[in-house]
């Protein structure tokens, strides 16, 4: 039988559930539909997801569509559980993402389709509650191509006209196919389904069962089946425990056949298979053997982790979510921390994103978690499973540390018959990057046997930042040099050299502390409003009313989870009621108060013992200590910067002038250096609208005394030139303008050639520099495309960008280092702008102004022009004149000539 993996997601209380029960409901496995309010879902079957409405654990159901059987996989939509849904992504075929048509795409929404598109999952979409009043279809659809893909078509009448021709503009292939043909047959519409070019959408009411019919006969017809090897893999995504205490390792068969009494392992360890189970809701089948595409629990192997490979499907898959906040597990009295630990451990087993610790120094548990709703989900599992009560403190923040500059780190450890030196260069990452090694030395430097083992060394332990103490990210870490001794270097050697390595990188570099951030979105009262916006000004959060509906403001933005995670309690307060918050989270961003978190926390990194980011060195028969900031005095091997010099000379401390510049990352950028990164545009190709909004404020440790920082003459205060610059949001201004938007209508290319004469006219009068962007983000796989008109920069977005994007992008980027104008009628993009610090003009403004400065000139013209007559006597010499005037006193003449008087 042919076999489908299929995963539901949603934001949180878009119907994810009710689709779920429709589905087992319509294909015959339930007799019953189930709903949330009346606490019998059948996939929510534990008492505290009934009692709070909410998927807490992701659920398996099996039922048939015609002659596929379709494994479906239930997943959380709260955002405190998302690791749990992430983990259900390892193992899908495809996916359903639920978007309420009350509410269209949300926070959550988005984080979701990102994950889905990190995963590579095939995605079909239900747009739900269309029953209820104010859903719009047609909005619904624009909403969802414009924040998801352009790939989304509405898959309500497949076989009409307008469908083919949609499907057709999803890609320039079928656009090509469909002109020659006039039709887009079956195969070629799964095929774009499977590669992610194309997401069928279907609308409907899944309470009322309307529509759902439709999606499970589409996601028959357009899904296509895998095929699997014959050799046995297995990718394990949860663990659990049944009611006696079993440990079940939830695995789906990615290759050959599973048998009961198999000896399955990673390649590091093998157990025996005792029992293999197929769930259904909270009930189970038990089956000797299954098939590859089968997603069952399996008795028996007691060293699984989620995320690892068996058999042929080798490897793990690391989760992109990460907890963001921890908490201090609060023991009731008697209860022995010891007995406690290993229990707890336990739940770390089944879900590894629950990170238990013990911290010794303070002698206390330490949990990191997602989110509050977490710790009561924790709190009732540790008291039905192991009979304890616990509590939770407030909770605190996870920071984490990444590094402004590129540096080299060099460890060295050389007690007395031991030997090993080991030299890092540490760059820092985009954001989210999270950490990246790679070598980059040679076998005759380094044998490799070394390379490896220094490479695992660098990924067995999470390496602390220097600033607070917590976790380090975005950055790439590269081996470059390193020297082992022929006999007295042993493994130990290099684990000691290579933290050691790390850390003196650290030390040097300057380091930025990272704090987490949600995405939200904010539904307040019209009237209340205002208040709000203030209360995320003061949360350091930046944010924008999208739109103004029957009397309710829709906000969008981002804070700092710090200050916004008890927000909820405040808003029920202040709005009665009424409000409502979504937030999901964006990631990690430099900290808006780095300053007063690091003097809180009070970590010393030269009092770290377990840390140390000194190196030991050896003379005279014993080893000696060598503090951070003294070791490259004492290093064996050459700095890695004195090698990849390409010829420049060297500086005194060694880095050549060509090696700095292509490896010391320079703070701030020139105003000549602009033209190449427009032509590259590097700042213009990077996240999302809300990515500009980000605050940033660096600590960095090395600024006050960074010897590239010109101090001020004495007496006088430090002045900064800025150059100006205005940018043009081109197809606002030709449509603001009565006389461009007429010619627009005949001839587009000619609205924005006249367009951009008058800007080549009005940067030759002001002498500022000035960008037209042009928006091309509807125009399938196109690149972006930048050139020069007249000295005028002209900038035709890429494909899914706005123009309100890019310049938003460049003013959020170089406001602290140019006057930037923005030429726009937009409403919403004018206070964006001037949130950023920026200056905002409006189409009419910019009119008024280049007529006003055209004038001024023709003006300034006309007053140099000499309004004297020219006469012919002015152009004769003086004996000319003579003799003319001798010839009219002899009568031969006039006695007179045009000019002045003789």
């Amino acid at each position: 039988m042919k076999k489908l993996v299929i995963g539901i997601l949603a934001h949180v209380d878009a119907g994810k559930t009710t689709l779920s029960e429709s589905l087992l409901y319509l294909s015959g496995r339930t007799r019953k539909l189930g709903r949330v309010d009346r606490k019998d879902a059948y996939l929510d079957n534990y008492e505290l997801e009934r009692a709070r409405g909410i998927t807490i654990f992701s659920k398996q159901a099996v039922f048939d569509i015609g002659d596929v059987q379709v494994t479906l996989l239930d997943t959380p939509g709260h955002v405190d559980f998302s690791t749990e849904m992430e983990r259900t992504l390892q193992v899908l075929d495809y996916a359903v993402l639920v978007i309420s048509g009350a509410d269209g795409v949300q926070g959550h929404t988005r984080t979701l389709w990102h994950l889905l598109d990190a995963y590579r999952i095939p995605v079909f979409l239900f747009i739900n509650k269309m029953d209820q009043d104010g859903t719009d279809r047609e909005r619904l659809m624009d909403g969802i191509k414009k924040q998801l893909s352009h790939g989304c078509v509405d898959f309500g009448q497949v076989h009409g006209r307008d469908f083919m021709e949609q499907v057709a503009m999803c890609d320039e292939e079928l656009l090509s196919a469909y002109l020659e043909t006039g039709r887009i047959d079956g195969a070629q519409i799964r095929e774009y389904i499977r590669k992610r070019r194309l997401f069928p959408c279907y609308f409907g009411a899944a309470l009322r069962l309307e529509g759902v019919d439709a999606l499970m006969q589409g996601l028959v017809e357009y899904s296509v089946i895998p095929s699997y090897p014959d050799k046995f893999g297995a990718r394990v995504f949860k663990i659990s425990r049944d009611e006696q205490g079993n440990r079940l390792s939830h695995i789906k068969v990615t290759g050959g056949t599973l048998k009961v009494r198999d000896v399955v392992g990673n390649g590091t360890w093998e157990e025996k298979v005792n029992q293999i189970r197929i769930y259904s809701g909270s009930k189970f089948e038990a089956v000797n053997n299954a098939e590859a595409g089968t997603v069952c629990a399996v008795a028996g192997l007691t060293q699984t982790r989620p995320g690892e490979g068996l058999g042929a499907d080798e490897g793990i898959i690391v989760p992109v979510l990460e907890p963001v906040l921890s908490y201090r597990i609060i023991l009731p009295d008697g209860c022995d921390p010891g007995e406690m630990l290993p229990k707890l451990r336990q739940l770390e087993d089944e879900d590894p994103a629950l990170r238990i610790s013990w911290d010794e120094q303070l002698r206390e548990i330490q949990a990191k978690i997602m989110g509050e709703v977490q710790t009561e989900v924790l709190q009732s599992v540790i008291k039905d499973r192991f009979g304890t009560d616990v509590s939770f403190d407030a909770g605190r923040i996870i920071y984490k540390e990444t590094i402004a500059d590129t540096v080299e780190g060099v460890g060295h450890f050389e007690p007395l018959r031991h030997y090993a030196e080991v030299h890092l260069l540490l760059e820092p990452g985009e954001r989210g990057s999270g950490l990246q090694f790679a070598v980059d030395c040679s076998d005759d430097i380094l044998a490799g046997n070394w390379k490896n083992l220094i490479l695992t060394h660098l990924k067995e332990k999470e390496h602390k930042g220097v600033l607070t103490g917590y976790p380090i990210t975005d950055m790439k870490i590269t081996l470059v040099s390193g020297r082992a001794h022929i006999s007295h270097t042993s493994g130990g050697d290099f684990r000691e050299a290579t933290y050691r390595a790390v850390r003196q990188g650290l030390m040097e570099a300057g380091s930025v502390l990272l704090e987490p951030y949600y995405s939200f979105r904010l539904e307040v009262p019209e009237k209340l409003a205002g208040h709000a916006l203030a209360d995320i000004d003061k949360m350091r959060g930046t944010c924008a009313i999208s739109r103004i509906e029957n009397g309710t403001a829709y906000i969008e933005g981002e804070a700092p989870v710090a200050t916004m995670k008890n927000y909820q309690k405040e808003l029920t307060a202040y709005t009665r009621g009424m409000g409502k918050i979504f937030c999901s989270l964006k990631g990690y961003e430099p900290c808006h108060n780095a300053e007063e978190v690091i003097e809180m926390i009070g970590y010393d990194p030269e009092r770290d013992v377990e840390n140390p980011s000194g190196s030991v060195f050896c003379a005279n028969g014993s080893g000696f200590f060598v503090s951070w900031d003294r070791v490259k005095d004492y290093m064996h091997v050459e700095s890695y910067f004195k090698k990849v010099s390409p010829g420049g000379e060297m500086n005194e401390d060694g880095a050549g002038d060509g090696d700095r510049a292509s490896i010391i990352q320079e703070k701030w950028l020139a105003a000549d250096e602009v033209d190449r990164i427009l032509t590259q545009s590097s700042f213009a190709n990077q996240g999302k609208r809300s990515s500009w909004k980000k605050r940033r404020n660096i600590y960095d440790r090395r600024s006050a005394d960074d010897p590239r920082k010109e101090a001020p003459a004495s007496g006088q205060e430090e002045k900064e030139e800025r150059e100006e610059y205005l940018l043009v949001d081109g197809y606002n201004i030709i449509f603001a303008w009565p006389e461009l938007k007429e010619m627009a209508q005949d001839n587009m290319d000619s609205a924005r050639t006249r367009l951009l004469d008058l800007l080549g006219k009005y940067r030759g009068m002001r002498k500022c520099r000035v960008i037209a962007v042009f928006d091309a983000y509807r125009v399938q796989r196109r690149n972006e495309d930048v050139f020069d008109y007249d000295d005028v920069h002209v900038v035709f977005t890429k494909e899914a960008q706005t123009a309100d994007e890019y310049i938003e992008k460049f003013a959020h980027d170089n406001r602290k280092r140019y006057d930037i104008t923005v030429a726009t009628s937009d409403n919403l993009q004018q206070v964006i702008i001037l949130g950023a610090g920026c200056s905002v003009m409006s189409a009419g403004d910019l009119k008024k102004e280049i007529e006003s400065l055209d004038e001024s000139i023709s003006k300034a013209l006309q007053d140099r022009q000499v309004r004297a007559r020219n006469y012919v006597g002015d152009l004769l010499s003086d004996e000319v004149k003579e003799r003319m005037k001798e010839g009219a006193d002899s009568g031969t003449g006039s006695g007179t000539i045009p000019g002045r008087n003789l």
